[in-house]
């Protein structure tokens, strides 16, 4: 086996692996992270074999002598087949991986682990190679997540008693696609409460779920037609993923957001195995907001570490 650079010429063969792996989302297919390849040095590894195949790929950016996988994204590890693949193979690809970066004047990897929720199949060979390695922490941060099946934990007394008042005031929740409306609802509460804006532009967002369709929805929650409050679900093989989640005041005021994920919990998951409310920190998990993670495990969801790394890589 050996490790070389990725290029455009492999689009094509790096996606069908993506698809077939044990430990991928969609998020890891070029189509997706290419939209914003501008913005970053893409440093993404293959590892292939002797008749060239693929064995494992490695999504990553990189800025002087620091290798990130990625920096676009809230996971990405290394990605690898169900079959033929071991812990020992892991190893080796780690080995040999440590080597070419090393010849390539790198001297520390960043390395976001893909959480086990993501997994079809276990996957965690990579944790361990980071443990022989000598990895340490680097970043974690708490998500919040609930099991679809019949373990997981009703709304609590606050969360149905919001769902009342929501109901009681005629709101209600739907599938959309009006990005537009949305996306001004969620600027205004990024912008009041963060001073800060969304990761993605309206034109990206309507790019990417142009480009994966039946994993990008939109769901809106309304009062007399107003949009008032929101969330994009992210779909993957085995995670309902929530981001920019969003309430106007008159929505807050409604409680919408709780009749919105019971909606969505109950009617729209469809094979998944989790539903993930997503994370709760800034500062690289130094801060917890509480607020927003209370309401969170009001729905059910109790916790999931999204964890980074850094290691050394030694000549």
């Amino acid at each position: 086996m050996k490790i070389v650079r990725y290029t455009s010429d492999d689009k094509c063969r790096w996606d069908s692996f993506v698809g077939e792996s044990k430990n991928a989302t969609f998020l890891l297919m070029r189509d997706y992270m290419d939209y914003h390849s501008d913005r970053f040095v893409d440093f993404s590894l293959m590892c292939v074999d002797d008749n060239d195949n693929i064995v494992a790929l490695l999504l990553a950016n990189r800025i002087d002598n620091t290798l990130y996988s990625h920096q676009g994204l809230t996971y990405g590890g290394w990605i690898t087949p169900t079959k033929g693949f071991t812990v020992t193979t892991m190893l080796e690809v780690w080995q040999l991986m440590t080597t070419y970066l090393a010849s390539c004047g790198i001297e520390r990897l960043i390395y976001k682990a893909i959480p086990h929720i993501y997994h079809r199949y276990p996957a965690e060979e990579d944790i361990y190679a980071i443990f022989r390695a000598g990895g340490v922490f680097h970043s974690s941060l708490i998500s919040t997540t609930l099991p679809l099946d019949n373990t997981r934990l009703r709304f609590n007394e606050n969360a149905r008693r919001g769902m009342k008042t929501a109901q009681a005031n005629g709101i209600t929740v739907e599938q959309s696609n009006d990005f537009e409306a949305y996306w001004k609802v969620l600027s205004e509460m990024l912008h009041e409460q963060y001073n800060t804006t969304p990761v993605h532009s309206l034109d990206e967002i309507k790019l990417l779920q142009s480009r994966f369709p039946e994993n990008i929805k939109l769901y809106i929650a309304q009062h007399n037609d107003e949009v008032v409050a929101g969330v994009v679900i992210f779909f993957t093989h085995t995670v309902a993923h929530a981001q920019y989640i969003a309430a106007s005041a008159k929505g807050k005021s409604l409680k919408a957001l709780p009749l919105l994920f019971d909606y969505i919990i109950t009617n729209e998951c469809g094979d998944c195995r989790y539903f993930d409310f997503g994370t709760s920190n800034e500062d690289g998990g130094q801060y917890l907001n509480e607020g927003l993670i209370t309401q969170k495990t009001g729905m059910g969801g109790r916790g999931i570490a999204y964890n980074t790394f850094e290691i050394e890589i030694k000549g």
